[in-house]
């Protein structure tokens, strides 16, 4: 186990510089150093003068090899500097915005997974009946509607008519679960479709194995067969659903946080793009990275916790 981890440690930094290289090139190729300096100047007609000395000042203004080495060993010792728009620490941003991520993501995560695996098991036990006929057609229905849609429905429904949740906003405190409401539900219903068809297909097959029709033969009941048996031999792909959403733990929705303008790091990372803050944008995207290599290695090792069949060496 130890080599193992090691070995797969040593794997995650080619990634990393893989990656992080990408995305340099990317945005200097698209954005580069003196179109990113006039947009973050006051000035509407910057003078060479004023860009130059913002370049100097955000260290835009050595040679590309000498950036790329600077920033690679600043992200791997966690040093994200200022933002280039705002010249705010970048890691107080961060520390402020996992909060609210964390708790619309971690809401969703646990909502989503059971209302999925409990429809999941509901189908494979009445398959082949009108119960099953109807919650395919019900999952197959929401995977054919288009996720901006459900925050907007949302919106306009439960915000506007019915006035049940805000249609936006965050505060921190006690009262952030009444802003969270309405991104959760959305979030649930919107991958309901997708998880509960992805979990059926694997209960069905588990539903067909050996173990199961001799488990029926001995008189056991089809509801404990199901939630004991087959749902504890079907972990497999419900650790590979779940462990690898543990980055959007942290780094947050994209759409919903824009949309309900939820400050944390999804909507962070959206601002950045959209400003072309360099500075954050790198930030973000290797803190992705370095949060789903764990996230990878830790479905490894949750494999060879639920099937020791699995030898991680």
């Amino acid at each position: 186990m130890f080599r193992y981890l090691v070995r797969r440690l040593l794997y995650a930094i080619p990634i990393l510089v893989g990656v992080s290289l990408v995305t340099f090139l990317l945005f200097y190729c698209v954005f580069p150093p003196e179109q990113i300096a006039r947009r973050n100047l006051s000035a509407k007609n910057p003078t060479p003068e004023q860009i130059q000395d913002w370049l100097t000042t955000h260290n835009y203004n050595h040679p590309l090899s000498e950036q790329f080495q600077k920033h690679m060993s600043e992200l791997f010792l966690l040093r994200f500097g200022r933002a280039d728009s705002t010249n705010e620490p970048i890691w107080d941003r961060i520390k402020a915005g996992v909060g609210p991520s964390s708790l619309i993501a971690a809401l969703i995560f646990v909502s989503a997974l059971a209302t999925q695996l409990f429809l999941a098991l509901w189908s494979a036990y009445f398959r082949g009946t009108y119960v099953d006929l109807w919650i395919t057609f019900l999952c197959v229905l929401l995977m054919s509607v288009v996720y901006i849609v459900f925050v907007i429905a949302g919106q306009f429904l439960m915000g506007k008519i019915l006035r049940l949740f805000p249609l936006a906003g965050y505060q921190p405190s006690w009262s952030s679960f009444r802003f969270a409401v309405l991104p959760v539900i959305i979030g649930v219903i919107s991958g309901l479709g997708s998880g509960t068809r992805f979990y059926r297909t694997f209960m069905l097959e588990e539903v067909n194995q050996d173990y199961v029709r001799t488990a029926r033969a001995k008189g056991v009941p089809e509801s404990r067969i199901l939630f004991k048996h087959v749902l504890k031999n079907a972990l497999i792909p419900i650790i590979s659903s779940t462990v690898l959403a543990i980055p959007s733990l942290m780094l947050g929705n994209l759409v919903l946080e824009s949309f309900f303008g939820i400050p944390g790091l999804g909507s962070y990372t959206v601002d950045a793009i959209n400003s072309q803050d360099f500075a954050v944008v790198r930030a973000m995207v290797f803190l992705g990275t370095l949060l789903y290599i764990a996230g990878a290695i830790l479905t490894d090792v949750c494999y060879a916790i639920a099937d020791p069949r699995i030898r991680l060496e």
